[in-house]
């Protein structure tokens, strides 16, 4: 691509600045690498390690290519420190990389445990996928070109795969994944302050520490504003129409409450405030406690009155006051359109942003035709996909402030 990537050293910015900067910066360095087809998988493999929470810059990236090349591209352990060393920036990082790694490189035969800490065993090696057969090996020779995981190829791959049109190893798969995800909220200045190097002077620990001194002049003491991420609220379909995602979604939910501020609910027939069963550790016991709690699975849509339901219930006594409000469904309303756009309304002004998440939109030539959507839209901050990982990658960028998704698509001041 015609990008200017800026190499290490020359302040590029950061993971959390801009979604999109990234990708096409990403995409810059496989086409600089010379090996597109290994390095597609290890961008995709740090794709995902962003969309679990790890900073992985694009300095970090091309140090982390750069290690790859000089060691044994081959070799899953040389990979595994290779990315270890370069990709994570603290001691939080390293959960949340060895379960993407486990998840991108480990095998598929493997029990699905928690990865142990410490390096992978080396039996397992990246081969090139179609490699010619060579002379004198069982299993073929050396691949002519830059060798890489058919595995890690075919995560990278899942990445953009409808949930809809998985196979149930492919939606293993994908639980594994989708655990490794991180739902953040644009950070916001919270009231409270702390100890800082720069800022504001604090008057009292100023104070307190000239009574220390007995009077002598000390060094000024400075504070400054938290940094808080904002509450993120899911509002799950999960009518009949959306049940080819449902389950999908909801395990993206469950990873984002077990990372910070996030409230679910699911919608249908009913309302149900579903976060206590999403708090477990174990995503399948999650599950198990949602189809529980949730009494009209694979039913109707009534839009227009859960949103009304949940502005009177919860939103309007502060659950949505400055909140990020998901929605994460097709659209479709069997009650009145009207309805749903007044609440859409009274939502978006309560709310800091709100954005819908639509399977359907991926969909060649689709349109917002549907009386429920076209109803709904003109209230919506960012309008986006919801049908594959990739989409769900993209969404938690919009939501925590590192990608547009688009322009405001409201049609009037103030709707």
């Amino acid at each position: 691509m015609g990008a200017d990537v800026r190499r290490p050293g020359s302040g590029s910015e950061r993971c959390g600045a801009d979604a999109a900067g990234h990708e096409r910066d990403t995409d810059s360095l496989a086409a600089d690498a010379g090996r597109p087809a290994a390095d597609a998988v290890l961008l995709g493999f740090a794709r995902a390690l962003r969309a679990a929470g790890v900073d992985a810059s694009t300095e970090r990236l091309y140090a982390f290519l750069r290690a790859v090349a000089a060691l044994r591209p081959e070799v899953r352990a040389d990979v595994y420190w290779a990315g270890r060393a370069t990709l994570c920036g603290g001691h939080d990082d390293l959960e949340r990389y060895e379960r993407v790694f486990a998840a991108y490189f480990g095998s598929p035969g493997e029990p699905r445990t928690r990865p142990a800490r410490g390096a992978p065993p080396q039996r397992l090696r990246l081969v090139a996928r179609d490699a010619p057969a060579g002379p004198g090996t069982p299993g073929g020779g050396e691949p002519p070109g830059p060798p890489f995981a058919s595995l890690a190829s075919s995560a990278e791959v899942l990445r953009h795969r409808d949930f809809s049109a998985l196979d149930a190893a492919e939606r293993a798969r994908l639980r594994w994944l989708l655990a490794a995800f991180a739902l953040r909220g644009q950070a916001r200045r919270s009231a409270r302050r702390r100890p800082a190097r720069r800022g504001e002077v604090d008057p009292r620990r100023t104070v307190r520490e000239l009574l220390r001194r007995g009077g002598e002049p000390a060094q000024l003491r400075r504070h400054a504003r938290v940094a808080k991420p904002r509450r993120v609220v899911l509002l799950v379909d999960v009518s009949g129409s959306m049940a080819p995602y449902a389950d999908a979604l909801l395990r993206f939910a469950h990873a984002a409450v077990r990372a910070g501020r996030t409230e679910v609910f699911t919608i249908g027939t009913r309302l149900t405030r579903v976060t206590r069963e999403l708090a477990h550790r174990d995503p399948d016991v999650a599950m198990s406690a949602v189809a529980a709690a949730v009494p009209d699975w694979r039913g109707g849509t009534r839009l227009g009155e859960l949103v009304r339901e949940f502005l009177n219930r919860w939103g309007q006594r502060g659950m949505a006051r400055g909140a990020i409000v998901v929605l994460l469904s097709d659209g479709w309303e069997r009650g009145d359109p009207e309805l749903l756009g007044q609440q859409m309304r009274r939502l978006h002004t309560l709310a800091h942003q709100v954005v819908w998440a639509n399977p359907r939109k991926a969909r060649p030539g689709y349109q917002p035709l549907a009386a429920g959507m076209a109803e709904a839209l003109p209230s919506v901050d960012a309008f986006v996909e919801g049908h594959s990982l990739a989409a769900l990658e993209r969404l938690a960028a919009v939501v925590r402030g590192a990608e547009a998704g688009g322009p405001p698509v409201r049609g009037a001041e103030g709707a």
